[in-house]
């Protein structure tokens, strides 16, 4: 395979940004209004928990083969299957909810082929990110390649509010809410056909010269920690990836408190919508899937802020990141269960997203520095795995302690967050990462 250029063109990059993008604010975009679906069919809380705790699943355990796949088929090819594999899955789960909606299918068949349908994501859809990663890589230098991963994988964190804002202007009157799932399954589709036109092919990598890395299923909570990044810049700059076990003596302590943190907010954050419903909308209606997409839109823009602007703004350490994180974030998830109206939903909703949008990227960053610099990409793919196994039980669960006491999940997690602040202050591993800080 001759060098690749390391110039990569803006319209090539934004053919790049776009195969994610599409696929992150389609993603939420569905998760914005699958809460108001399911009422409306009478699909109960917890089956629509199901459907994306098994559909992240799949992605975690297909996401990896697609991560090697990506040297081998070619770059563009993989990141057009990932898109479209994710358009047929909207389309037909446009097509099964429109039929669910108008009663045609009773609710037990609806949810059946949902889940189906959504598992066609699960297994597909992760083979774009590798592939958009390793593009990115073979056709940027050394010195510009860590700042153009890192702004590829800012597409996922644009798609969490950008989804949740489109999803209610697709509510169509001829499809409902089945709308906004048609209308992101035609955009995957001039994405592909825009992929095959505009951005060049490119030769398998056998040798595998550059690389691409697993990323965690782009959902609400499921924001951008720079693991991927971190792993594929380490994946292009040496050919290949370390493996490091999560249970590394350096990093335990990272990964627990990772993995609590990300399962807490996965928890509270499946389980606001239907809080929206039941505590402020009342209704199933186009009016509560707006107040719910109001509320994504906020706990999505308070971690984008916390991420891109606070955090570099004042220089936190990782272990600042993650003690502070967690005492935010137990403010903003108590806040909800005690929000006497929306308004007040909404902020305290948006105080706990900014908190774990402090305290998940320090758990990246304290592992990252736990370990040395040929490491990086094995304690990246840790993170990752980490990251996504978040997103398979705590759904479910949260959605459990929902149905038993709408607020229960919001208190647990206050004390759990409690809980982490404690620990990040206590474990010796997490509080000397405040002091190693680069």
């Amino acid at each position: 395979m001759s060098a690749a250029p390391h110039n990569l063109p803006r319209a090539h990059f934004a053919l790049v940004f776009a195969a994610l993008l599409v696929t992150a604010a389609g993603n939420t975009a569905l998760q914005s209004v699958m809460p108001v679906i399911g009422r409306e069919i009478g699909i109960p809380d917890m089956a629509i928990a199901v459907i994306f705790s098994l559909s992240a699943l799949f992605w975690t355990f297909s996401a990896p083969y697609w991560a090697r796949q990506s040297d081998r088929r070619g770059r563009r090819r993989l990141m057009q299957q990932g898109v479209a594999g994710f358009g047929v899955s909207m389309l037909l789960c446009a097509s099964v909810i429109l039929l669910g909606i108008r009663g045609v299918l009773a609710p037990l068949v609806t949810f059946a082929l949902f889940t189906m349908a959504r598992g066609l994501f699960g297994i597909f859809g992760s083979a774009a990110n590798p592939a958009a990663q390793a593009y990115v890589a073979a056709r940027t230098s050394p010195a510009d390649r860590t700042a153009s991963l890192a702004v590829l994988a800012s597409a996922f964190g644009l798609g969490t509010i950008l989804g949740p804002a489109f999803a209610p202007i697709f509510i169509l009157p001829r499809v409902g809410l089945a709308g906004p799932m048609f209308a992101f399954a035609l955009i995957a589709l001039g994405v592909v056909i825009w992929l095959q036109l505009g951005l060049p092919d490119d030769s398998p990598d056998p040798l595998r010269t550059t690389g691409g890395a697993e990323a965690t299923m782009p959902s609400i909570g499921g924001m951008p920690t720079g693991a991927t990044a971190m792993a594929a810049e380490e994946s292009t700059s040496t050919g290949r990836r370390e493996r490091m076990r999560v249970t590394d003596a350096r990093i335990k302590p990272f990964m627990i408190f990772g993995f609590a943190a990300g399962s807490l907010q996965a928890a509270t954050g499946q389980a606001i919508g239907f809080f929206i419903m039941d505590r402020v909308s009342g209704d199933v209606g186009l009016h509560a899937t707006q107040l719910i997409s109001i509320a994504f839109m906020a706990g999505a823009g308070a971690t984008l802020l916390a991420q891109w602007g606070i955090i570099r703004l004042m220089d936190l350490s990782p272990s600042q990141l993650m003690r502070w994180g967690s005492l935010i974030g137990a403010a903003g998830v108590a806040g909800i269960a005690f929000a006497p109206d929306f308004h007040a939903l909404v902020l305290a909703f948006a105080v706990a997203s900014a908190g774990f949008g402090f305290a998940r990227p320090g758990f990246t960053a304290g592992s990252s520095l736990a370990v040395s610099r040929h490491e990086q990409g094995g304690v990246a793919g840790a993170v990752t795995a980490v990251n996504g196994a978040c997103f398979i039980l705590a759904p479910a669960i949260g959605i459990g302690l929902y149905e038993l006491k709408p607020e229960l999940p919001y208190w647990l997690s206050a004390v759990g967050l409690l809980l982490l602040a404690a620990y990040a202050w206590t474990n010796p591993l997490l509080r000397q990462s405040s002091v190693e800080k680069s």
